[in-house]
């Protein structure tokens, strides 16, 4: 099967406007999405975050930098459009990697409130435990 590159989505909300709260929210995404996906972080593209406005207090590419090995991968976070009624303190992701898995074969990951966004991509009913 030839490689190509697949996007990975999750999601999830944060408890509150800290670097500490963003911080662990995403390292708790990370290691959802790493762990369903036996993600190699040597086939990592880039990894684009978007996260609300009112979360300011840390850029969630810094918390992703500390975690081991991901300091080499090309990380951007961007702010998620303003739309009236829109889930509060959320950080999205979308990774891009090499992989000669189907896109079918990939598990996204939304956690915590965020699991509201995409229902159908609940990992709880995409994969057991």
């Amino acid at each position: 099967m030839d490689w190509r590159v697949r996007g990975i989505r999750g999601a999830i909300t944060v408890k509150e406007n800290t670097p500490e709260a963003i911080a662990e929210a995403v390292d708790e995404l990370l290691d959802e999405i790493e762990a369903y996906n036996s993600l190699d972080l040597n086939e990592i593209v880039c990894v684009f975050f978007t996260a609300t406005s009112d979360l300011n207090a840390m850029f969630p590419a810094a918390a992703t930098r500390s975690r081991p090995g991901w300091d080499s991968v090309p990380l951007l976070d961007l702010q998620q459009m303003p739309v009236e009624g829109s889930l509060p303190r959320c950080i999205r992701v979308l990774i891009q990697f090499n992989t000669n898995l189907p896109q079918s074969a990939i598990v996204h990951c939304y956690l915590r409130q965020a699991q509201t966004l995409r229902p159908d991509w609940n990992i709880s009913l995409t994969v057991n435990h």
